[in-house]
């Protein structure tokens, strides 16, 4: 009998291994399809199928594909197809996200109910030279050991999106991604396995991102396709918490007083970083139904699921195994880096003081709806308004 219930629980990895994989192949080589595809029938008459070079107007890592206007031919329709193609692509990578915590949660219960033992590992310890280390010692060395090896690997495939190797970069994100929803196979510990699951939404984040080119006139519908579909896990995690909603920021605490003060620091972090990227605008005219869309979109979907990310999930779980100054350090660098496709090296910085500036602001007020703000204003006044009255400013 336990054989057999062995035997189901690792049918149920094999399958969770297999959509995994699959579901993320799919992702990570869609638009090289698309790509193949335009380089196959660029000789024949009608619209063709182009690829737009990322530039500094759009998000990190997007890549666009549009019509051209030579005529008309068999390809006029086919944006329409790639639309939806790529929309069932981020519900099925919300999916993944569900299938992958739900999984982890289990064997958190697990976790909870049957704490392993420190020394298990004492072997390993030893032949590192950490035998000496007294037990409050010991549990900190190993919980930054074991959060080192995915920050390490995450921020390397953010290098390497950074120097253009794309592939590369694509393939150790599906590594990490998938070693760690698997990581209870080896980790036996509860505080890293919870920062691996803060840790695992990282490589899914950029691996929908790469994979959603769209065929707007604008950029701006692009961040509705990537953002949208992850809402709804998000949502079923943070309920899943077991930390309270005030530890995660969840709380009208001193809302209006937020609210206001995140409109002059919008504008001072969206300046600094219109400055250092100059990007383009993503709404044609300064209407107040544009800015209203431009901000719904920035707030809603950009600013809140960015920040339950790095601030409600991945910092709050490493200052619980680590501490406030480790934990903001951590998901400030990890936030930079994630801002790596836009191919300059002085906005992977902005952005990760930007991060390290959110990161203290989160812990000082405990609001998530104060940084989601404050992030979401950060970007209406770099992609919406300083584009139009600051176009020749610049710095870099």
């Amino acid at each position: 009998m336990k054989k057999r219930l062995i035997h189901t629980k690792q049918k149920k990895l094999d399958l969770l291994i297999i959509i995994s994989v699959l579901s993320l192949a799919l992702l990570a080589v869609s638009p090289a399809c698309c790509s193949d595809l335009n380089n196959s029938s660029s000789s024949q008459a009608g619209h063709v199928l182009k690829l737009i070079p990322v530039n500094n107007s759009e998000e990190p890592g997007f890549s666009k594909f549009v019509l051209s206007d030579e005529g008309s031919g068999p390809f006029q329709q086919v944006e329409q197809y790639v639309d939806l193609i790529y929309t069932f692509g981020g519900i099925g990578a919300a999916l993944l996200i569900l299938l992958m915590y739900r999984r982890m949660a289990s064997k958190e219960q697990e976790m909870i109910k049957r704490p392993p033992q420190a020394p298990d590992l004492h072997k390993i310890w030893k032949t590192l030279g950490l035998e000496k280390l007294n037990q409050e010692e010991y549990e900190a060395t190993r919980i930054r050991l074991f959060t080192a090896i995915p920050v390490v690997c995450i921020g390397i495939a953010e290098l390497l999106i950074f120097a253009g190797k794309m592939k590369l970069a694509i393939w150790i994100h599906i590594g990490v991604l998938i070693a760690l929803s698997l990581s209870d196979i080896v980790i036996k510990d509860l505080k890293v396995y919870r920062i691996y699951q803060a840790l695992m939404l990282l490589p899914i984040l950029r691996l929908v991102n790469l994979s959603m080119p769209v065929f707007f006139n604008t950029t701006l519908y692009t961040f509705v396709f990537v953002y949208a579909p992850l809402l709804v896990p998000l949502a079923i995690i943070v309920i899943n918490q077991r930390s309270s909603f005030e530890h995660i920021g969840i709380t009208a605490k001193n809302l209006p007083a937020y609210i206001i003060l995140s409109i002059p620091l919008g504008f001072l972090l969206g300046l600094g970083e219109y400055l250092t990227i100059h990007p383009g605008y993503l709404i044609k005219e300064l209407s107040i139904v544009n800015l209203l869309i431009l901000t719904f979109i920035m707030v809603f979907l950009v600013g809140l699921v960015e920040e339950i990310i790095f601030r409600s999930l991945l910092q709050t779980r490493l200052e619980d195994a680590l501490g406030v100054k480790e934990a903001v350090l951590i998901a400030g660098l990890l936030f930079g880096l994630m801002h790596s496709g836009y191919g300059t090296f002085h906005e992977v910085l902005y952005t990760g003081f930007v991060g390290l500036f959110m990161g203290f602001a989160f812990y000082k007020t405990r609001s998530l709806p104060f940084v989601v703000v404050l992030h979401g204003l950060v970007n209406v006044f770099l992609f919406g308004i300083f584009p139009h009255y600051l176009s020749s400013w610049t710095i870099f």
